[in-house]
């Protein structure tokens, strides 16, 4: 479903006018059934507001160049969490949470992973042939390293 949100919320990216969920589902081949469904979900999470009449339809809520992909994924999904206890805003179930080791680093590679998801919008999904996005480092120091080759990259992360 998460896919079929992404695909969607690109193509009104793409667009200039809302198109009723039967017009999306033709254009983007995406079932008519599961189009609706996934629209509703999103215009329920604020990405796409949904007008009645004749030239009414979805659209997107904002601009595409203000909606990042982790707004889309999280529409569907709910909270992007990599791991149980990465996501600090629910009550993880993990019995072993207290005494894990590795635990503030699974919510800093949560953070990461977040951070360039939100950092992608719309707007740049919508281009066709894009290049590459983002540049994700494995440490600070490679994160460092990266920028000094190229002073001018701002997302690496």
């Amino acid at each position: 479903m998460t896919d079929y949100a992404v695909v969607l919320a690109t193509h009104l990216a793409a667009v200039d006018r809302p198109h009723a969920a039967r017009d999306l589902a033709v254009q983007t081949q995406i079932p008519e059934p599961t189009a609706s469904k996934v629209l509703k979900k999103l215009a329920r999470a604020g990405v796409v507001v949904s007008q009645r009449g004749a030239k009414g339809g979805y659209a997107l809520a904002r601009s595409p160049r203000r909606i990042g992909v982790n707004e889309v994924i999280e529409a569907i999904e709910g909270p992007i969490a990599v791991t149980e206890c990465s996501d600090e805003r629910t009550d993880s179930l993990c019995e072993y949470e207290t005494n894990c080791g590795v635990r503030a680093n699974w919510q800093r590679i949560n953070l990461a992973v977040h951070s360039a998801l939100s950092e992608i919008t719309l707007a740049d999904m919508a281009l066709p042939g894009t290049a590459e996005l983002v540049s994700l480092a494995r440490s600070s120091t490679d994160a460092q390293r990266m920028r000094a080759v190229d002073p001018h990259t701002s997302d690496v992360h």
